[in-house]
């Protein structure tokens, strides 16, 4: 296998190829308005972290249902209303020479109480109050997210990226605990795992031959099994309609939490498929240059950046040092101003993720 440098173009199977291997991970922020527009803090977090020198750059989680809201200040891009503030952002993002892509999302059952008062699921939760959809609701909501393909296409981004990872409705469909349907998006892994084939298939016929696409899967946690997000993993390589699959491991040296598959790095289980013309790449802990690379030099194709990225704008130019290492946090909340973080997202970083010092 040639040697892969971070710095090397990555082409991809449509449209234009990333200058480099950094794709800015998809990171919630609560820092737009309440309908889902996109305000001049998200506007200024992203577009900075664009001219940071990130090869793609991805919007947070946006909603594709009014009622897949997930989180307060949530960007959405379930109505046209949301257009010119994503025109606006992709128009941004592209005269960077960063390629640009919004993250299609809905919350499910994490969908917070206080936001959508009744949350949907895969199937009836007790634990969350979420009501499982009709067989015509899951028609809709594949409706609903090839809509809002068509809408970032229409507003001039290079692609998006189908959220189908951590516990978020598409992964609540994945998974045999949460799933307990008994129509044809229920009961085998074929049924259960439909709703993403279906997705990649409308996005796929709705957008032009250039039009970049991409899936999110996390392996574990939320009723999911490893040996099942494998097999959805190389049935969707192997059928080659994305550009690019991207693994959510929460730290990319972790061995599986399954008994049955220790012994290994996570990681390992999807690096080693048959990809044909479709990028693979991780997330999880990827705080400096020399982890980057050994991801590469482990069988990815591209790194996304997370953490790093909130405290460190301009990422992949200072990871052109090899010896770069992330700041340590918690930070000033001074020093994350200075980074392009609002008020608001730096108080959800302190409360969330104890990034605040």
């Amino acid at each position: 296998m040639a040697e892969k440098s971070l710095f090397d173009p990555l082409p991809l199977k449509h449209g234009k190829p990333l200058k480099n291997r950094f794709m800015l991970a998809p990171l919630t922020n609560s820092q737009s308005h309440a309908d889902g527009t996109l305000s001049d803090d998200e506007f200024h977090w992203l577009t900075m972290r664009a001219q940071g020198g990130f090869g793609l750059t991805m919007t947070c989680a946006a909603h594709v249902q009014r009622q897949g809201q997930g989180f307060p200040g949530q960007l959405g891009v379930f109505g046209d209303e949301h257009l010119e503030g994503l025109t606006r952002l992709a128009t941004a993002i592209n005269a960077t020479g960063s390629r640009s892509a919004v993250q299609l999302h809905h919350a499910g059952n994490r969908s917070p109480k206080d936001l959508v008062p009744q949350p949907v699921s895969a199937s009836d939760d007790p634990e969350t109050g979420a009501r499982g959809l009709t067989t015509a609701e899951v028609e809709q909501l594949v409706e609903d997210f090839v809509a809002a393909a068509v809408r970032a296409e229409k507003a001039g981004f290079d692609g998006v990226e189908l959220h189908g990872a951590h516990g978020y409705i598409l992964a609540q469909f994945l998974s045999p605990e949460i799933n307990r349907r008994d129509d044809r998006y229920g009961g085998s892994l074929e049924n259960r795992s439909r709703i993403l084939f279906e997705l990649i298939d409308g996005v796929r016929r709705a957008t032009g031959p250039d039009f970049q696409l991409g899936l999110r899967l996390s392996p574990e946690r939320f009723g999911l099994r490893l040996s099942e997000i494998v097999e959805v993993a190389q049935q969707i390589l192997r059928d080659g309609r994305i550009d690019y699959l991207d693994m959510s491991l929460w730290d990319v040296f972790k061995e599986p939490t399954e008994e049955a598959h220790k012994g290994r790095s996570l990681m390992s289980f999807f690096t080693e498929l048959d990809r044909g013309e479709v990028k693979l790449g991780v997330a999880g802990k990827i705080t400096t240059a020399a982890i980057a690379q050994e991801m590469l030099d482990r069988g990815a194709d591209y790194v996304l950046i997370g953490r790093a990225a909130i405290v460190h704008h301009d990422f992949p130019e200072k990871a052109r040092d090899p010896a770069f290492t992330q700041i340590p946090t918690p930070v000033s909340a001074e020093y994350l101003a200075k980074e392009g973080v609002s008020p608001t997202f730096v108080e959800y970083l302190r409360n969330t993720f104890k990034m605040v010092a």
